[in-house]
């Protein structure tokens, strides 16, 4: 597995997205573990959650809880696996989802993730959604305080744009590690909080690196470029798709989200998958958009 780099800890240059394996058409238990057992198998050092990620209002944090479980229950070393959890987004449990972005609700949160997850540093903690209600520099003076505290290893935001960037890395002191935000062939209104990512070493993490299309689904006529580089090399869309973002930068670590063995172990596939330079400029100039 190649490596790259978040806040100067080393992970796999592709992730594990777990939101799949806790929301709504969620596989059951043993099989998710084995996904993740997969994963672990093939060289994922990296593990996205969130405490939203869950169906049930009575359910916060099952997708960490999960997590921590197959972590336990793996036959190998786990101590180098970086599991990158949120906070800030919520469920009530009727399909909807909320945003709580106040100082005393992050606060909470991390300490509910704490438990959950069995540790006592959460490798990497990222605020989630902005709160339109909370002052931003507010919510993420919550990560600098978790920071001096030792409660969190790393500290990185989500769903952020550029000005937000800058100014999260202002209240940190230059300690933002990571920006997760949606970014995929079929979405590419980040490009621009990717490049920032890029020009200040700053970890850009793209979820829903597939545009919400499983494995086993049709990509369709928009993604024709992925299809056609695909069957040149003799592999899966999906795989090229990551390795085109892999090429965009080093600072890109796609964690596409899987809920069946056979998934994460295609896209962490991509990063042996060599892009020639017309191929690349052909998928980057394609811009599909929904």
């Amino acid at each position: 597995m190649k490596n790259r780099d978040i806040g100067g800890v080393p992970v796999s240059a592709i992730g594990l997205g777990g939101m799949p394996m806790s929301i709504e058409g969620r596989p059951d238990e043993a099989r998710s573990i084995r996904t993740i057992h997969a994963a672990l198998d093939a060289g994922v050092t990296l593990i996205d959650t969130a405490d939203a990620y869950h169906v049930h209002a009575d359910e916060v944090g099952h997708n960490e809880s999960l997590i921590a479980k197959a972590l336990a229950s793996y036959g190998g070393d786990t101590s180098h696996v970086l599991v990158a959890t949120k906070g800030g987004h919520l469920r009530p449990g009727d399909g909807s989802w909320a945003v709580d972005g106040s100082p005393e609700h992050l606060r909470e949160a991390v300490d509910a993730s704490l438990k959950r997850l069995g540790v006592d540093a959460i490798g990497l903690y990222q605020y989630h959604r902005p709160d339109p209600r909370v002052p931003y520099a507010d919510s993420v003076g919550v990560l600098a305080e978790l920071l001096d505290a030792g409660k969190i290893r790393l500290a990185g935001i989500s769903n952020a744009n550029v000005d937000q960037i800058r100014e999260a890395n202002e209240v940190l002191e230059g300690r933002l590690a990571s920006v997760q935000n949606q970014f995929s062939p079929a979405f590419r209104s980040s490009e621009a909080e990717l490049n920032h990512c890029a020009a200040e070493n700053i970890a850009f993490l793209p979820w829903s690196p597939l545009g919400g299309i499983s494995h086993a689904g049709e990509l369709g006529e928009r993604f024709a470029p992925f299809e056609s580089v695909a069957k040149a090399h003799g592999v899966s869309p999906q795989r090229v798709c990551l390795a085109w973002m892999l090429a965009k930068a080093p600072i890109v670590i796609p964690i596409p989200g899987a809920s069946r063995p056979e998934s994460i172990l295609d896209s962490v596939a991509a990063v042996d998958l060599v892009l020639t330079d017309d191929e690349y400029a052909a998928l980057d100039a394609a811009n599909v958009r929904p």
